[in-house]
Parts: structure tokens; sequence; C-alpha cells
């Protein structure tokens, strides 16, 4: 047997000690191959382990599942997969997110508490070069400071959900007061939000709470209900950055000059852009949001190499303010 056909018998042993066990339908999904190769693949993974189990489940399907245990001594980690657990948790601790760098951090412990004798000492020098190579993930510039206790009460809330106690300070108060919200996410980006909903309100949308004007936040026992269907990622796409509003809400079309055309195709500048090349080489950027004021500070950036075709709003609040910038983006 090839080295590469092991990796893949060990996979699928990996995946046979689920829950649920794997099917053929699993294994052809997994692999992009047909139903027969799949029925070889589970010939082989009970050739190889005599202790595999098959079944018909009330749905008729066969499943095939191993205890964990028989294959535990095969799944020591690579020194690519440390590496990407290291990078991960210095990832989430530049975001901020310590609550979830220290529950990482903590799985980064028992793996390697579970290293064979001797394989540690190895894995960790193949570890550090590739952490030297790659780089720990680092994200520069002024962010805002984040207090651990209402990052971590945030986290805790939102993994319920259970509701929260906050005490929140808006721009226009003097001081904080506070309100029960129902967490439904969290936005990040030079500032982050916490996307909640104002219990006290009935039928309050969603609204985004700066985390670093939250000043203390305390997770009650009481839990509900997110509204069904509601995603995050689709409610991020509403905004061209953490702010959204309804009443801004609509097309956005920007136009980059045939010189800074090339640098911009480089760019997501919303995932629902759509970019069309015009004859002359500028490049026209379509996409649907909000979020003006965040739209000019991006722009601003842009120089003279953009411009606002729609909406007409947002062309007014940035019109005088274009300057020639010597580098790009």
């Amino acid at each position: 047997m090839s080295f590469a056909k092991g990796q893949e018998l060990l996979k699928l042993a990996m995946m046979a000690t689920g829950r649920t066990g794997v099917s053929l339908e699993d294994i052809v999904e997994e692999w992009g191959c047909s139903h027969r190769t799949a029925q070889r693949m589970t010939d082989a993974l009970q050739a190889a382990f005599p202790q595999t189990e098959a079944d018909d489940g009330e749905d008729r399907k066969r499943r095939w599942r191993i205890h964990a245990k028989a294959i535990a001594p095969l799944l020591t980690p690579s020194a690519e997969e440390l590496a990407a657990l290291a990078t991960a948790i210095a990832e989430l601790e530049a975001q901020q997110m310590t609550a979830e760098a220290a529950t990482l951090r903590q799985l980064q412990s028992k793996v390697r508490a579970l290293l064979p004798p001797g394989v540690g000492t190895r894995l960790a020098v193949d570890e550090e070069a590739l952490l030297e190579a790659l780089g720990h993930a680092a994200r520069p510039g002024p962010k805002p400071a984040i207090d651990k206790g209402v990052n971590a009460a945030i986290s805790e809330a939102l993994k319920g959900p259970f509701l929260l106690r906050i005490t929140y300070r808006r721009r226009t108060q003097d001081k904080p007061t506070e309100r029960v919200v129902a967490p439904y996410g969290l936005l990040l980006g030079v500032r982050r939000y916490l996307v909640a909903r104002d219990t006290s309100k009935k039928a309050a949308r969603l609204q985004h709470y700066r985390v670093e004007e939250i000043h203390s936040a305390e997770v009650l026992e009481e839990s509900f209900e997110i509204e069904p269907g509601f995603s995050i990622v689709a409610h991020a796409e509403k905004g061209f950055g953490s702010f959204e509003s309804a009443a801004e809400h609509g097309d956005v079309v920007w136009r980059f000059t045939p010189d800074a055309a090339p640098h911009a195709r480089r760019f997501v500048f919303h995932p629902t852009q759509i970019v069309e090349d015009e004859p002359d080489g500028s490049l026209l950027v379509r996409f649907r949001a909000s979020g003006h004021l965040e739209m000019c500070w991006h722009l601003y950036s842009w120089g003279r190499a953009v411009e606002v075709l729609q909406p007409a709003a947002l062309r007014e609040m940035v019109h005088g303010h274009r300057r020639p910038f010597g580098v790009l983006p």
C-alpha cells in the first residue's frame, strides 16, 4: 500500500469513529469517488481494522464504525497541525477573543500531553521551524481595549444562548445604563460589535453594541431562542463594515481609474460585489450595503483613484475630500 493510500485509510478510520459512523454516501462525498470505489475502501478498512463493525440503520443505509481507542495510537498529530493550532491561538488573541484563545490553549496542552514519549521533542523542533517560516498571526494598528471579563461573559452567553445583563454607554450618554439583551453574534473588525436584541423593547430590531463601551457583563440563567433562519454572516453582509442601517441600505457603485484598477481587483470590498471592466481600463465595483460613513473612511484612502457613482448621498459625502496620495491602500 502506498503512503498516500495509507493516509486515506487512516482518514477513513477517523471518520468511522464518529457517533454515526461512516456510510458509502459519506465516502463518495468526501473523496469524490464512485460507489464501487467507496465499497473497496470499506473492504480495505475492515481488512486493516478487524474491529470494524457494520450495521444497517433505520434509513437502510449501512454504516461502518470503529471505537476511537482502536486507532488512538495512530493519531499522533503532525508538526503542521500543531503549528496551525498555535497560529489559530495567536490570531484569536490578536482579535482580542481571549476566552476562545484560552479554550484552544487548553486543547493544545491536552494534545501535547497525549503525545507518545520521545515524539514530543521531535515535533516541537519541526513546529518551531514552521512557525518561524509562517510568522505568528498579528493585526497591527490601533485597536480598542477590551475588558477580559466582558469578553468571557459574551463568549459564554453566545454558546447558550443565554440572556446577558450589560451596562452600556452610548456616545450620547454621560454614564452607562443597565439593560438585558439577547446576544446573536459578534462582528469583528477595527471595532468589535455585539449583535443583540434589547429585551425591554417589544419587536425590537437587532442592534450593534460597541464592545469597548460595555462596562460590565453578566450571563443570566435564562436562555432564549434565536430567530429561525438567522445567520450572522447574512446579517453582516447588510453593512459595508460594522454599521448597518435599513435607511441607507441600497445599491453602491464605485469606479476605479485605469491605473488603480489592477490593484482594486485584488480587493474584496463586500461579499456581494460584482466587478465589471470598462473599455477604458477602469473598473466598476457594485454591491448592496449600508454604512456610508465607513465607506467614506475607506474611500478616502484611495484618494482620487476612485469615484462614487451611487448612491448620491455617498457621492456628496466624499465630494471635496478626494486627495492625491502617493500610494494605494
